[in-house]
C-alpha cells in the first residue's frame, strides 16, 4: 500500500509541477472596471520546451459592455530576463461564443480571427499584433524586453449574450537572442489575477490541467489496492 501511495505521490508532484493554462475568465456587464492580469511563460518546440527567463504579462480592464460587444483596455509587459532579448508580437485567446468581429488600437492594432499559432498551438479564435503580418505568429514590430505597450480592444458577436468567457490565453515572441539557437517563441497563460474596487484576487500558479483526475484513478487504485486481501480471503473459503 506504501508502494502505491508514494506513486501517487509523485505522480501528482510531477503534474503540479507541470506548467498549465490558467483559468477561464468570465464576465457581463457586472464586471465593468475590473481588471484581471495573466502571467506567461515562453516555449519552443511545444510546451514541454519552456525557456527559463522568457516571461511576460498582460492586463485587461473591461471598459464597457454593449449588447453584443465587450470593449478593454489592456497593458502588455514584455518582462523577458536573464540576458536574454525579445519582441512580444502578438497575443491571442478563444471566447465563448464565437467571436464575430474585433478591433484594437495602440501597440497592437491588427487582428485576425480563427488564425493559427505556432509551437502546436493550432487554431485561436482571435489574436491581436503588434503588424501587419499574415498570421497570428506575427514576424515584426512588438514590445521589447523591459518595455510596456498598451491600447484598446472591442470583441463583437453576432446576438447579445449574457456573459462573455475569454479563455486559452497565449503570447508569440519574436527576435529572440540568448536562448541559444532558440529565436522564437510561444507562451501560454501560467498565472492570474483579478483587481476590482482595488481587491486583489488570484495571483498564483494555476493547478495542472487534469490533476483532480489523476487523484481520483490514484484514489480508486487505492481503494482496489485496499478491497484486494478480503476478496483473496473470501476466495479461500469458496474475488471480488
Amino acid at each position: 500500500m506504501f508502494k502505491v501511495f508514494s506513486s501517487i505521490v509523485a505522480i501528482a508532484s510531477l503534474a503540479a509541477a507541470s506548467p498549465s493554462l490558467a483559468n477561464a475568465i468570465t464576465l457581463d456587464s457586472g464586471d465593468v472596471g475590473t481588471t484581471f492580469s495573466l502571467g506567461f511563460d515562453g516555449f519552443s518546440g511545444d510546451a514541454s520546451s519552456t525557456v527559463s527567463g522568457l516571461t511576460s504579462d498582460i492586463s485587461f480592464t473591461l471598459d464597457s459592455v454593449t449588447s453584443n460587444q465587450y470593449n478593454f483596455s489592456y497593458v502588455v509587459n514584455n518582462t523577458t530576463s536573464s540576458g536574454l532579448t525579445s519582441n512580444l508580437s502578438s497575443f491571442a485567446f478563444d471566447t465563448n461564443p464565437e467571436i464575430a468581429g474585433a478591433t484594437a488600437t495602440g501597440a497592437y492594432s491588427y487582428t485576425i480571427l480563427d488564425g493559427s499559432y505556432p509551437n502546436q498551438v493550432g487554431n485561436v479564435d482571435v489574436c491581436f499584433k503588434a503588424a501587419n503580418s499574415g498570421s497570428c505568429a506575427g514576424n515584426q514590430g512588438g514590445v521589447a524586453q523591459g518595455s510596456t505597450g498598451s491600447g484598446t480592444l472591442s470583441l463583437s458577436f453576432a446576438d447579445a449574450l449574457t456573459s462573455l468567457t475569454l479563455s486559452e490565453f497565449f503570447v508569440r515572441y519574436q527576435g529572440i537572442t540568448g536562448a541559444g539557437n532558440v529565436s522564437s517563441a510561444s507562451g501560454q497563460a501560467v498565472s492570474s489575477s483579478s483587481t476590482s474596487g482595488g481587491s486583489t484576487t488570484g495571483g498564483t500558479p494555476v493547478p495542472a490541467p487534469g490533476m483532480l483526475a489523476l487523484f481520483a484513478a490514484a484514489l480508486a487504485a487505492l481503494g482496489f489496492t485496499r478491497r484486494r486481501p478480503a476478496a483473496s480471503r473470501k476466495q479461500d473459503v469458496a474475488f471480488a
